[in-house]
């Protein structure tokens, strides 16, 4: 039963940590990869040591992944907005985007990172 549950935990990190990649590399600019990083960081990697951690049963190595766990979800609020923060300060600036319950859109800002 455990084996079972160690798997779908894993599958299921590694779903959110390859739907974080792939918006990694297709998101526009620094503010939108920041938040698929957040999901990597709060989904994808815990679930993956989780399910490492419940496979291998009760062993050192198994306390010191949760332990893992624990520094990465206290951590990845702090560095993503220290991520941002430097990001403003170094000239980048969110786009902005279609508000269709305007009827209008809005202008899409020509900064950011240029990709």
């Amino acid at each position: 039963m455990s084996e079972l549950l160690a798997g779908l935990l894993i599958v299921t990190g590694v779903f959110f940590l390859a739907i974080g990649a792939l918006g990694f590399v297709r998101l526009p600019d620094v503010f939108c990869r920041m938040h698929v990083t957040g999901i990597i960081d709060t989904l994808g990697a815990p679930l993956v040591m989780l399910g490492a951690a419940v496979y291998l049963g009760a062993q050192l190595v198994s306390i010191k992944l949760l332990l893992a766990t624990l520094f990465l979800i206290f951590t990845s609020p702090l560095i993503g907005h220290l991520l941002a923060r430097a990001a403003i300060e170094g000239g980048h600036k969110p786009q902005l985007v279609a508000d269709d319950s305007a009827g209008e859109p809005a202008p899409r800002d020509a900064g950011g990172d240029g990709a």
